[in-house]
């Protein structure tokens, strides 16, 4: 059985996101949307309908202020009952078939992540791009390197210098979508919440952590998934509250912290803009210079 954690922080989009999960998936399932802020509908002007459905069960995480994402994935995960585990933004669409091939290609140290492409609302369907692929690669951008932050952008030309091979590894994804063992997010105690706060940074947590110990990070191109672009959100939505402390923990543990490991990383995958002398040029930058 794969679980689905849906944690939605009054999103518009929930009951359009959870259909399009039923109507989707081909193997056993559950959904799990965990609902954040909702027992204050009449202050956020909303009035949401449960769907009613033997695969979804329904849970409430109180809105006390803090940003809860990483919270609400947890309690999704602490109720499910599924071998794998599965978590999805809620405002996105899916493939058909997208648990099962998922599922077929992720060992048990592995985090997979379906090729992304941006949501076309009024379709309700994944927007076409023309000649222009999409997303399979992300790396962070040097210059936001050197301000002390990472800043994804999607890797065009690692995209079609590789479009033949189907599942590729990556180092660091949009948070919006996940999957993996359960016996693997058990391990990695994943999503902490101590130096990462309520959201922000779960790429770079899942993937890095991943790779640190052994596992696997996978871009699988045989599926893809759909999410509304930022630019579109509506506010009250966790993308739109501050998570700064995120970003700093984040970029303090992994450049610093783990050093050697992260040049390691880089040197591997070598990004585009990334010269030869990158790592002396950036961490005598970052001791010379404040954020």
């Amino acid at each position: 059985m794969l679980s689905i954690i849906i944690p939605s922080r009054t999103d518009e989009f929930l009951n359009k996101t959870i259909q399009d999960i039923l109507d989707k998936a081909t193997g056993e399932i559950e959904v799990i949307p965990v609902l954040d802020g909702y027992e204050k509908q009449d202050e956020y002007h909303i009035d949401y309908k449960p769907i009613i459905d033997p695969r979804v069960k329904y849970i409430s995480i109180p809105n006390n202020g803090q940003r809860q994402k990483r919270q609400a994935v947890n309690a999704g995960v602490s109720i499910s009952r599924g071998e794998y585990i599965m978590w999805i933004d809620a405002h996105c669409v899916v493939a058909p078939g997208f648990d099962e091939e998922l599922a077929k290609n992720c060992d048990d140290d592995w985090i997979v992540v379906p090729r992304r492409y941006k949501l076309n609302i009024k379709k309700w369907d994944r927007e076409e791009w023309g000649s222009r692929p999409p997303i399979d690669y992300t790396y962070w951008i040097y210059q936001y390197l050197r301000k002390g932050r990472f800043e994804p952008y999607r890797w065009d030309r690692k995209a079609l210098e590789r479009k033949d091979i189907m599942i590729d590894d990556i180092f660091t994804a949009q948070g919006s979508f996940f999957f993996m063992t359960r016996k693997w997010f058990d391990k990695m105690g994943f999503m902490k919440t101590e130096g990462y706060t309520g959201w922000g940074q779960e790429g770079e947590e899942i993937c890095l952590t991943t790779i640190l110990n052994g596992g696997r990070a996978v871009v699988n191109k045989n599926t893809w998934y759909a999410h509304l672009s930022k630019k579109r959100m509506p506010r009250r939505m966790y993308e739109t509250i501050d998570a700064t402390p995120s970003f700093d923990y984040s970029f303090d543990y992994w450049t610093r912290q783990q050093k050697d490991f992260f040049i390691k990383l880089i040197n591997k995958f070598m990004p585009p803009n990334y010269k030869e002398d990158w790592a002396e040029k950036l961490y005598e930058h970052l001791r010379t210079h404040k954020k």
